[in-house]
């Protein structure tokens, strides 16, 4: 029996939601494991069946969370550090790649090229070099020691060139025109045009920036300084594991994520798919 070209499209839809749902909710179950362990005691979840359901433990692990690592503390330490390292990563890397692709000057390619070669060299190479940087200027323990030698970031360089490539040359004359200085054109007429893309570069560089653990546990050696990553590593021990303030601080710690995404989803998936398209 031949079906109808309609008939085979729905066919394919339904498969292709299916496995979108079943895809989501196994991708969910780690973090409801996550939040529902929070809840429960370090000794409640190595039983035999573990939990499935909520617990009554959750303000007594927040309690124990914020006295044996300062959580509220630590917290504002990430949130000020990822900050001002995305807001000046992004602008370092919206002007720079600005320069890029819309600049003739002799060794853009060559400046372009060391751009992309930066990108294959692995930060375990660098971590040495760093730590000596800092250390000859004495900004070990600081916080500008952890923001300032990651604010020129490769990827976000090509991610806002690739958006700049597609903006009119036209436009950008206009405005020198109407007598507009290259800073005021740049913000005002050609930094607008190019959100998706630089909502995209917000939500890579705030992750990377809010994730980073080696390089500050590298840097920061008083605890009042130390950012989540830090801190919640500081609850696995030799000899005991607090796993339920660990699953507390990591499902605390999702959060601005999670808030930051849904802020920014539109701009992340345009920004993704930007200049997928031409046209």
């Amino acid at each position: 029996m031949n079906r109808s070209p309609a008939a085979v499209r729905r066919v394919g839809r339904f498969a292709v939601r299916t496995v979108l749902v079943l895809g989501g909710v196994v991708s969910l179950v780690p973090f409801l494991w996550m939040a529902i362990a929070a809840t429960h005691s370090s000794a409640d979840l190595f039983h035999s069946p573990p939990p499935f359901l909520p617990g009554g433990r959750l303000l007594d692990n927040l309690a124990r969370l914020q006295d044996t690592i300062g959580f509220g503390r630590v917290m504002a330490n990430s949130i000020g550090i990822a900050v001002v390292q995305t807001a000046l990563s992004s602008l370092v890397s919206a002007m720079c790649g600005y320069g890029l692709a819309k600049f003739r000057f002799r060794g853009r390619g060559l400046v372009l090229a060391a751009v992309l070669a930066t990108m294959m060299i692995p930060f375990q190479v660098l971590l040495v070099p760093l730590f000596q940087m800092m250390a000859s200027v004495g900004w070990i323990d600081s916080y500008q020691a952890v923001i300032l030698p990651f604010l020129a970031n490769s990827f976000g360089i090509l991610l806002m060139r690739q958006g700049f490539v597609d903006f009119p040359d036209e436009l950008i004359e206009s405005a020198r025109m109407d007598g507009c200085g290259e800073l005021r054109t740049f913000y005002r007429v050609v930094l607008p045009c190019v959100r998706p893309q630089l909502g995209a570069l917000v939500i890579f560089t705030f992750m990377s920036a809010w994730n980073s653990f080696i390089w500050p546990l590298l840097m920061l050696n008083t605890e009042d300084k130390y950012t989540v990553p830090v801190a919640l590593n500081t609850l696995t021990g030799l000899s005991r594991v607090d796993y339920s303030g660990l699953m507390l601080g990591s499902l605390l710690a999702t959060l601005p994520l999670m808030l930051l995404f849904l802020l920014f989803q539109r701009q992340f998936v345009a920004g993704l798919l930007g200049g997928a398209v031409k046209g």
